[in-house]
């Protein structure tokens, strides 16, 4: 039998908790949110390796109805984060809706009922709206390497870190350098006997200007909270200066290229260390990484970079491809996430039958990151170019929220069954979306990144402000939209 709601949530992140609230806000009740994990938290559960923390400020990175005037440092750490999140949920009621360790095997949209039918772990699920949270950042990538199956030490990814293993004293590879890996290295360096850092490709690296928040400014913030306000705006619209050279000045990010190459020669003086971990490409290409302690830690006796591909991985260790084998203990994978495939882990069907993934294999696609053409009442937050380079995901989550917020209340006042955005509408804004980013630094900085999908496609990054984003997701508009009664 199945269980019917209005809407179904999947996903128990930021984004499926701040869809929950202004639904129960807007007085809509009946739903329910589904979540894999044992618990909420989305990335802030699933990323619990040590050094986890955010590279956006905790003052900006944090929903703008519920401001935590107590914030540690300028930037949160994981467990900080999450509980924040835990804090949220229990303030605006959300554990009744929770519906934990529940995995979705598919969902399909019914034309004659206007109805979703989710099929889970625990059973079906009916709702006239369906609302995707999961998220880019939610799927870890496994590399594609030869033996990994075969290594038989500790292996484990980033995003499912094993907390039961000790590393202390132990030989550690940690394949990749990106923004997981800068945090994991400087923390276990310490503690290992020796760590392996493959790398593939460097990051330019900015230093964090992270600090501890003092304890008169969280006093303040809490019986003055216009002046955290203020601080959230000024955190905002510096941030918004990034965007500039990303997107339309990318001359601009020479500034930051010489600023991250100071930072490699203050703190790195081997030459043929600074030549490893210096990038050939543009800085901005791929993502900006910060870090005041991740070259001291490569610096270290104990941590060795190795920037030869790996050819194989053994019963016992890695091999690359000068045939040179080192032996280890342990593998972490810090290999990022499948962020840009668009590929969807179940099967989600729409009108006739139409398959997402099918409808995706030229890339993702949607319009305003939120609506699928061919998927009548579905919502994606997070979606298709909403992904940000220079600010918090949180501003677009809202942005979203509010958008689909606006088309289920013109569902409901207007009593339109379903809702579909037309296909040419759809063609036309990603035309545009496409045009727009092929001027930016991510498609002319010379580098490969994970906001592209293998054809090249960046379907990933919205190509502009967050304001500019706000102002196109502020109104539903009925017209570009196929409305059924």
């Amino acid at each position: 039998m199945s269980k019917e709601y209005d809407y179904v949530i999947l996903g128990a992140g930021f984004a499926g908790m701040c869809m929950a609230i202004k639904l129960k806000e807007a007085g809509f009740h009946n739903f329910v949110i589904l979540e894999r994990d044992k618990d909420l938290g989305g990335t802030w559960l699933a990323n619990s390796y040590p050094g986890a923390a955010c590279d956006v400020q905790s003052h900006l990175y944090s929903y703008s109805f519920e401001p935590k005037p107590d914030w540690s440092r300028m930037f949160g750490p994981q467990l900080e984060i999450w509980g924040y999140m835990t804090h949220c949920a229990r303030k605006y009621g959300l554990y009744p809706h929770f519906q934990f360790e529940t995995v979705v095997n598919g969902a399909t949209f019914n034309e004659q009922s206007g109805k979703w039918t989710i099929n889970t772990s625990k059973g079906d699920y009916t709702a006239t709206v369906f609302v995707s949270c999961s998220g880019g950042l939610s799927q870890p990538a496994m590399p594609d390497i030869k033996g990994l199956q075969d290594f038989k030490g500790k292996l484990f990814h980033s995003a499912r870190w094993d907390h039961s293993y000790d590393l202390k004293d132990k030989t550690v590879a940690v394949i990749g350098t990106g923004a997981s890996a800068i945090q994991i290295v400087p923390t276990i360096a310490p503690t290992v006997k020796q760590l392996f850092l493959y790398q593939r490709t460097p990051a330019w690296i900015l230093p964090k200007p992270d600090r501890a928040m003092k304890g008169f400014e969280k006093k303040m913030f809490a019986t003055m909270p216009f002046m955290q306000r203020l601080l959230r705006g000024m955190l905002y619209w510096r941030n918004e200066l990034f965007a500039i050279g990303f997107v339309s000045k990318p001359g601009i990010m020479k500034l930051a290229q010489k600023m991250a190459t100071r930072h490699i020669n203050a703190v790195i003086k081997d030459e043929t260390l600074r030549k490893k971990v210096t990038p050939a490409y543009k800085v901005g290409c791929k993502r900006i990484l910060l870090s005041n302690e991740y070259y001291q830690a490569l610096t270290r006796a104990n941590v060795e970079v190795i920037t030869d591909s790996i050819k194989e991985v053994t019963s016992n260790g890695i091999v690359t491809a000068n045939g040179e084998e080192r032996k280890m203990d342990a593998i972490i994978l810090a290999t990022g996430f499948h962020a840009a495939d668009g590929v969807v882990p179940f099967a989600i069907k729409g009108t006739n039958g139409l398959d997402l993934n099918e409808a995706w294999k030229n890339g993702a696609e949607a319009y305003l990151g939120t609506s699928v053409s061919g998927f009548p009442n579905l919502f994606l937050i997070v979606g298709p170019n909403t992904g940000l380079g220079h600010s918090s995901m949180i501003l677009m989550i809202e942005a979203q929220v509010h958008y689909a917020m606006e088309a289920i209340r013109q569902m409901k006042l207007n009593k339109w069954k379903a809702v579909d955005v037309k296909p040419e509408v759809q063609k036309d804004y990603n035309a545009d979306i496409q045009e727009q980013l092929s001027h930016t630094i991510w498609q002319t900085g010379g580098c490969v990144s994970w906001y592209q999908d293998k054809n090249g496609k960046n379907v990933t990054l919205w190509p502009g402000h967050t304001f500019t984003f706000m102002k196109r997701t502020k109104t539903f508009e009925p017209d570009k939209y196929i409305l059924a009664k």
